[in-house]
């Protein structure tokens, strides 16, 4: 049953991840922690499914207020396929140099800030521009992807440097190159890609180290509460109390 072997191989994604990587989760953590503590932003972006991270930790049940989306639509919304936003049109702007440039005139940054890219390749311009850009700022980059599987991938940008040859700290998501796992008897291509699963495993296994690190020096998580449990009267206190500490905050950007 393919079904199997998909979780299988996702299984095995994950034992690799916590067999190899819990080091460089732990230094990633730090600095998003500093970055927190200091009352600034992790500025979290990517591109294509990878958005699905980004959009996955704030906001969110269990998350808390520090990470700020950096979400381009032509980069993020593609599901139209064909028409207006369609794939040509995101494939050809990731690959597209300078995009990445113009993406953050809009933000106000300052070397406090941290800098959290996904990418799966590392080899595409408008990651490679943010991760530069970033840099220049004085902001720490980190960024998740294949990156040993990616070894030896030839970069789409002008440096001629990967994303995982520029960032300060690498989380490898021990995913295959190709993403797709599962093999099928009569096609070229396979199914079942791991890529977004490894993601969202290290974004958890991030932002719970974060949240450990923050607490263990006594700053105050302002935490986005469930507020479908019965019997909790507070929840919506909670909540409003979370998203003005974040409007506070993103009234610097």
């Amino acid at each position: 049953m393919l079904a199997l072997e998909w979780l299988k191989n996702a299984h095995a994604a994950m034992d690799r991840i916590e067999a190899t990587q819990l080091e460089n989760i732990k230094k990633a953590a730090t600095l998003m922690a500093d970055s927190i503590e200091a009352g600034r932003w992790v500025h979290t972006f990517g591109c294509g499914h990878a958005t699905i991270p980004v959009e996955e930790m704030y906001p969110r049940i269990g998350s808390f207020v520090g990470f700020h989306p950096l979400c381009e639509m032509p980069l993020t919304f593609f599901t139209q396929i064909i028409g207006q936003m369609g794939i040509h049109q995101f494939l050809f702007l990731e690959r597209e140099e300078g995009y990445g440039v113009e993406i953050m005139k809009n933000y106000d940054f300052v070397p406090q800030d941290t800098m959290w890219i996904f990418s799966h390749t590392g080899i595409n311009a408008v990651n490679i521009d943010m991760a530069l850009e970033a840099q220049k700022r004085g902001m720490k980059v980190i960024v998740f992807g294949s990156a040993g599987a990616s070894a030896g991938k030839t970069t789409r940008h002008s440096c001629g440097k990967t994303l995982f040859e520029i960032a300060d700290v690498v989380v490898d998501s021990c995913v295959p190159l190709e993403d797709a796992s599962v093999p099928l008897k009569h096609h070229y291509d396979k199914v079942g890609p791991l890529s977004t699963l490894g993601f969202v495993t290290m974004v958890w296994m991030t932002i719970t180290t974060v949240a450990e690190i923050l607490e263990s020096r006594g700053v105050k998580l302002h935490i986005h509460p469930s507020h479908n449990i019965p019997g909790d009267t507070t929840a919506r206190e909670r909540l409003d109390e979370a998203i003005s500490e974040y409007k506070k905050r993103v009234k610097v950007l």
